[in-house]
């Protein structure tokens, strides 16, 4: 977590849970990661004009959901993005919206093995660019449209790569394979407790994988499919499989596009970051909400941060912890009505960060709570803004973020 978030004294957090003392410690590897995400399909199966990376999904295009994931991951040092001739502008304009600064753009080819060997040869071919990446030790692939990739399973795969050469997530078969003869009828069926669905991420030692694309036939290039055959055909390089989670399943079809998004909602609700004031009241209630909110949520925090101390909470939101922040402010209700109003810098400033948040898929919302001395009603107070947390964060509408909402 970033250093302010570490330090008592200027950010106090009353609860820290394990997921967070996990994820504040920043995985650090041994040895350098890169990443290359295939994104140069035409979308022929999605029905649509547009490329199925670059349907809209919670408002922003699938590829930029799938580029967040990676680069929350900090360990991923460099993530190249391959796409058609056609939408290289188009993903560099998405990089530079949504403020992908580890990303760069990669011109595919014809064929998804061609565009992968594109994608490699920004490691090792000179480039006029002045921040082309370098070449890692292990480079993880994993296609664009497959926007629930967790640091987990990236880090299994990375792992057993560096140790094995190869490593790939497969998932059981849900379906039995059959095969069918000339006329149509059946001919064989597979038995499918022997058999696995290869999944992605797969990932490789750069030279494996590098010299596998460097002896590939024009056969390869055009029909084969599987990166880990490729390795293991050129190289004698075996793949180490990996049971990967149950979501590593690609949008292929315009109804999964309404799947991903329930999934993604799904997720990123699971968790929340309350900010306090210091006055006392404001903290208090801040941990009354939390005791609300952890009947529905999986994680919930809360930092205690001074309004004259903005940066803390931008480093608080920028450490990648989590996906929905709640800024609280109370009125007491013994003060004069003339006290309810909120300064309009410390109003704008939120706007602004929220704005600035919003970029990287994270929602900032702000909470004006009447505060009594009853205990009854603040508990009553801490359930109603509970509820609405709920909601904001299951809804994820970026037309709420940053406004003041009045419990």
């Amino acid at each position: 977590m970033a250093e302010a978030a570490r330090d008592n004294s200027q950010l106090n957090r009353p609860l820290v849970c394990k997921q967070s003392e996990q994820a504040a410690g920043n995985r650090r590897l041994d040895f350098s990661v890169a990443a290359v995400l295939p994104a140069g399909g035409s979308g022929e199966r999605m029905g649509t004009a547009t490329p199925k990376q670059f349907c809209p999904l919670l408002q922003r295009p699938l590829i930029s959901i799938t580029l967040e994931r990676f680069e929350r991951v900090h360990w991923i040092k460099e993530i190249v993005v391959v796409v058609s001739k056609q939408n290289f502008e188009l993903m560099n304009s998405i990089i530079e919206h949504y403020g992908h600064s580890r990303a760069i753009v990669v011109e595919g080819a014809l064929t998804r093995h061609q565009s992968i060997f594109n994608g490699l040869k920004a490691f090792v071919v000179n480039q006029p660019h002045k921040s082309w990446p370098e070449k890692p030790e292990v480079v993880i692939i994993h296609d664009a449209v497959r926007p629930f990739v967790e640091e987990d399973i990236l880090l299994r795969v990375a792992t057993a790569a560096k140790e094995y050469g190869a490593a790939g997530a497969i998932r059981p078969l849900v379906s039995t394979v059959v095969a069918t003869n000339p006329e149509g009828y059946l001919d064989h069926s597979l038995e499918r407790a022997k058999y696995r669905a290869s999944e992605m991420p797969q990932a490789f030692t750069f030279d494996i994988i590098y010299r596998a694309y460097q002896q590939c036939t024009d056969y390869d290039f055009e029909y084969g499919t599987e990166c880990l055959h490729l390795a293991l055909k050129y190289c004698g390089t075996s793949a180490k499989l990996i049971e990967g989670p149950p979501d590593l399943w690609k949008v292929t079809y315009k109804r999964d596009l309404y799947a991903a998004e329930l999934i993604i909602k799904e997720n990123l609700s699971k968790s929340v970051c309350i900010f306090t004031g210091m006055q006392e009241e404001a903290v208090q209630f801040g941990c009354f909400l939390q005791e609300a909110l952890q009947l529905v949520m999986e994680q919930v925090d809360v930092l205690k941060w001074s309004l004259n101390k903005e940066s803390q909470c931008i480093q608080a939101i920028s450490s990648g912890l989590y996906y929905n922040f709640i800024c609280i402010n109370v009125h007491l209700s013994n003060l004069e009505p003339a006290a309810l109003c909120i300064r309009m810098e410390d109003f704008t400033n939120i706007r602004e960060l929220a704005k600035e948040a919003n970029q990287k898929n994270i929602l900032v919302y702000r909470l004006l709570i009447n505060y009594t001395q009853d205990m009854n009603e603040v508990q009553e107070s801490a359930k109603q803004g509970a509820s609405i947390i709920d909601s904001l964060t299951k809804q994820r509408s970026p037309a709420l973020t940053g406004q003041l909402l009045v419990v």
